[in-house]
This record gives C-alpha cells, sequence and structure tokens, in this order.
C-alpha cells in the first residue's frame, strides 16, 4: 500500500452546500475521512491525504462540477 500523501488545493469551492454535491464523488475518488476543505481560507483549501490519489483526478473532478481547482505547492 501506497503511504498516504496530503495534497492541497486551491478551490472555488464557496459552501456548504458546494461541499454537500461533492462528497459522495470525493468519497468515491479518496475515501470517506480522507479530505476536507477549510471554506473560511481565502483559497477555499481542499486537503486529500490518500496515496492513490493523483493531483489531475481531483482537479478534473472539480472541473466537471464547474469549480476551478488548482494544486497548491
Amino acid at each position: 500500500m501506497k503511504s498516504a500523501q496530503v495534497l492541497v488545493f486551491k478551490t472555488s469551492v464557496m459552501t456548504r452546500e458546494n461541499v454537500s454535491k461533492l462528497t459522495p464523488v470525493l468519497n468515491t475518488l479518496a475515501g470517506n475521512g480522507n479530505w476536507n476543505f477549510a471554506l473560511d481560507d481565502c483559497d477555499r483549501i481542499l486537503r486529500i491525504a490518500s496515496g492513490g490519489v493523483h493531483p489531475n483526478d481531483a482537479i478534473d473532478l472539480l472541473s466537471n462540477y464547474g469549480f476551478q481547482c488548482e494544486e497548491l505547492n
């Protein structure tokens, strides 16, 4: 099993309703409890802790739902 890495993204997700809309697909991508949003941060940070997630997968997923998503280094 790969060790968990933490991916950090700047997003355009603004509300808890947006997060609720994304919850099922993020759970499928990263696993329940392996991701979270910091909506109070100016960059609306999404953190994913999972060894099997490629950054482009998360970016594409959010883009498909109409949100901007950019990996932060």
